[in-house]
């Protein structure tokens, strides 16, 4: 059996930049993904578009840069609008950085030595087998790994454990996307009406819709599914189905009150519903709203945004906002990453140690991206080092990322 330095698991963006980052810097990495494709929620659940990760002032600073910057610059190089290129990317990045992926491989159990994992065990299509390495990390988004593994974690809210709902996000093509821009606000109010009348039954109080995915799409993240674990299977498969009843009534919807929609045509639904809360790491440092708020600076600080803080109700309509002004943005700190109960595992991207709060700002896939790549150069410094991952020398991993092109200040 071959040994890695380091195993990721969940070929998420958070994954990819985690994966990617150790190896270049001289791991072996063995990086686990359960579906046939990297991307995470960007691939599977159609998630678009990136959200905010410049400053707003005049400079427009970039936040999220470093692995994040590289992974848009190769998108470009493309020359298409349509983000089913960034499976191309991703799929680049690892072959170039000599990662070795798994696809439709689930890790389902896990080996430890006191305070250091030291195997995982997963189905593959060939079978139950054992994988073993120095270091994890956990990308998955949902936290498994850190789950079978026993870590503290939160799930959803602190109150009562409800989770941000879930949405399975669609496209339609052969939209007038100029007449609908203007047609929303009746659209709107309609579909306000209609939901009051008993007549819809998506909760969710307006149309959440994007352009930009090429000439006549429209991206429609606008269906909610509320009170769904979505770590409980038989929870999370009602919210598979229940995601694409909403799917087909936002279709017919627009196809009998739109012009600018009379002619579309459905052309994509979402794989995997959209999830944006599940378990949260309770780790070293939980990061909470009130910090985020008063942008306070963490000596270890391995990423920084802006995002809103952006709560979907979990029980049905409205949408809690709180917005960041001109230049402002706040720091997430490397402890975030690291749980109490080990010292060769970290977790990267929505899974990390955050309030239920303060997670709805920084589980965006900009953040993720630098989460990622935060979790894998620490892994390489480990390693080279001879430190864990709790000993590890912060300012050491904030001057490489620095190198690298990261914003940690």
């Amino acid at each position: 059996m071959k040994k890695y330095d380091l195993i990721v698991v969940g070929g998420g963006i958070s994954g990819v930049a985690a994966a990617v980052s150790a190896a270049r810097e001289g791991l072996t990495v063995l990086l686990i993904e359960k579906t046939g494709q990297l991307g995470g929620a960007m691939s599977a659940s159609l998630v678009y578009p990136f959200m905010l990760y410049f400053t707003k002032d005049s400079e427009r600073r970039l936040l999220c840069a470093g692995i994040f910057t590289e992974m848009r610059e190769r998108f470009a190089k493309y020359g298409e609008s349509s983000w089913e290129f960034y499976k191309f990317v991703f799929d680049d990045m690892v072959c170039e950085a000599g990662v070795q992926v798994l696809f439709h491989t689930a890790v389902f159990e896990i080996g430890r030595n006191g305070r250091r994992l030291v195997s995982v065990k997963a189905a593959t299509r060939s079978g139950v087998q054992t994988f073993e390495a120095d270091n994890y990390i956990d990308a998955s988004g949902d936290g498994e790994l850190m789950f079978l593994a026993g870590c503290d974690y939160q799930l959803g809210r602190e109150t009562d454990s409800l989770c941000q709902p879930l949405t399975t996000c669609f496209r339609m093509a052969n939209v007038d996307i100029d007449l609908f821009l203007k047609e929303r606000l009746r659209l709107n109010t309609l579909y306000t009406r209609l939901q009051s009348e008993g007549k819809l039954r998506n909760p969710r109080e307006n149309l959440l819709v994007f352009t930009g995915l090429g000439k006549n799409i429209l991206h429609l993240n606008t269906t909610r599914v509320i009170k769904h674990d979505p770590t409980d299977t038989f929870a999370l498969s009602d919210a598979e189905l229940e995601g694409r009843r909403q799917v087909y009534e936002m279709f017919r919807f627009l196809k009998e009150h739109s012009e600018a929609c009379k002619n579309a045509e459905l052309i994509a639904v979402a794989s995997h519903i959209g999830v944006r809360e599940s378990r949260k790491l309770r780790g070293e440092h939980v990061l909470t709203a009130a910090e985020i708020k008063n942008m306070v600076d963490f000596e270890d600080t391995v990423a920084v945004g802006n995002y809103e803080i952006d709560i979907h109700n979990p029980e049905g309509s409205g949408t809690t906002l709180y917005y960041f002004n001109g230049g402002e943005y706040y720091r997430i700190p490397y402890r975030s990453l690291l749980p109490k109960e080990y010292d060769n595992l970290l977790v990267a991207g929505r899974c990390l140690s955050a309030t239920h709060e303060a997670h709805s700002a920084v589980r965006i896939m900009p953040i993720c991206a630098c989460l990622g790549q935060a979790a894998g150069v620490a892994m390489a410094l480990c390693r080279r080092t001879g430190a864990d991952t709790h000993s590890l020398d912060v300012n050491a991993l904030r001057a490489r990322l620095r190198e690298l092109g990261a914003v940690v200040d």
